[in-house]
C-alpha cells in the first residue's frame, strides 16, 4: 500500500469536479481504477508495480463520494460522460480499466460506450437486478434489489441511512472469508481501507447510496455489446453476497470479449493479493494493439 503520488481535481463542463489521485509515472500508459463501495482515490493498488510497469494508474472518486462534486439523480450513462471528459481534458488517450467489487458495473459502462480500451473487473459485483440470478441472490441482497425496482428513490434513502464507515467496514468483515479478513485486518491495508472509507462518507451518504442504487439497478447498457478485452477475476473463496454469485461465469457468457480467471487459491481482496497477474492481462492487450 501506497499513499497516492499526485492528488487533484479536474473540472467539469458544468462546473462540477471529479477528484482523483495518481500513482506510478506521469508519462506511463493510463489505466482508471473504479474503486469499490464506499471507498474512494485515497484505496490504490499495486504499489511499486505500477512504478515497475510504467503504468499511471488514477483512481476518481464518483460524483458526492470523497472529494468529487455531488451530482443527484446520477447515472450509469452520466458517469461515462464525466470520464469521457476526464480523458479529453486531460490528454490521458485510451485508457484501459479496473472495476473492483461495486466498480465493476461503473467500469464496463465505460467498456461498453468504447471509453476503455480493455477492462479488468476483479470481485466484481454482476448485474444483480437481471434474470439470470433471480433465485441466486442472499436473501439481503434480494431485498435492496427489489426495493431499488420498486422505488428508487425510497431504496436511496434507506441506503443512506444504513450508510456510514463504521457500518460498511463490519458488514464487510461479517461477510468475509478467513482469507479475506487476514488481508484487511492487516494493519497496513487496515489503515488505508479505513481512510478511504472514512473519506468517502465526507459528504454524507448521499453519494454511497446512489451508487448502490445504480449498483442494484438493471444496467442501461448490452454487455453483448462489449467489444473491448474484459478480463473477469474471481477467487474461489470469495464469500461477499454482493459481488458475482456464480464468479462470472454467466457475465462471461454474455460479454464475447471476455475471459474468465477462477483463482483457486483467492478470495475478493485478490485485487491486492494476485495484483501481478491483473496488470499482466491488462499490458498483454495493450502490447497486442
Amino acid at each position: 500500500m501506497r499513499d497516492p503520488a499526485r492528488l487533484g481535481r479536474t473540472r467539469l463542463p458544468d462546473g462540477r469536479r471529479l477528484a482523483w489521485a495518481e500513482w506510478g509515472p506521469q508519462d506511463g500508459w493510463t489505466v482508471l481504477l473504479c474503486p469499490g463501495a464506499a471507498t474512494t482515490r485515497w484505496l490504490g493498488f499495486g504499489g511499486s508495480l505500477v512504478e515497475d510497469a510504467g503504468i499511471r494508474l488514477i483512481s476518481v472518486d464518483r460524483p458526492g463520494l470523497g472529494a468529487s462534486d455531488p451530482y443527484p439523480g446520477r447515472t450509469l450513462a452520466s458517469w461515462t460522460a464525466d470520464i469521457q471528459h476526464f480523458t479529453r481534458s486531460r490528454a490521458l488517450g485510451d485508457p484501459a480499466v479496473v472495476g473492483f467489487s461495486q466498480g465493476a458495473p461503473f467500469a464496463l459502462a465505460l467498456a461498453a460506450a468504447g471509453a476503455a480500451s480493455a477492462a479488468a473487473i476483479v470481485s466484481g459485483s454482476d448485474e444483480l437486478a437481471g434474470p439470470r440470478f433471480t433465485d441466486a441472490l442472499h436473501p439481503d441482497v434480494r431485498a435492496m434489489v427489489d426495493a431499488v425496482a420498486a422505488d428508487p428513490d425510497s431504496a436511496a434513502a434507506s441506503f443512506a441511512g444504513f450508510g456510514s464507515a463504521d457500518a460498511l467496514w463490519d458488514l464487510i468483515m461479517a461477510t468475509s472469508c478467513e482469507t479475506d479478513r487476514a488481508v484487511y485486518a492487516d494493519p497496513v491495508f487496515r489503515s488505508a481501507f479505513r481512510r478511504a472509507m472514512e473519506e468517502a462518507f465526507a459528504q454524507g451518504s448521499d453519494g454511497y447510496a446512489r451508487d448502490t442504487v445504480l449498483a442494484m439497478g438493471r444496467w442501461p447498457f448490452d454487455p453483448a455489446r462489449i467489444t473491448v478485452p474484459v478480463d473477469l477475476w474471481y477467487g474461489r473463496h470469495d464469500t461477499s453476497p454482493s459481488h458475482s454469485p456464480d464468479h462470472g461465469a454467466s457475465l462471461a457468457r454474455l460479454i464475447p470479449t471476455a475471459r474468465r480467471h477462477l483463482l483457486p487459491d483467492a478470495a475478493g481482496s485478490l485485487l491486492w493479493t494476485h495484483t501481478d497477474a491483473v496488470l499482466r492481462s491488462l499490458l498483454a492487450h495493450r502490447d497486442a494493439d
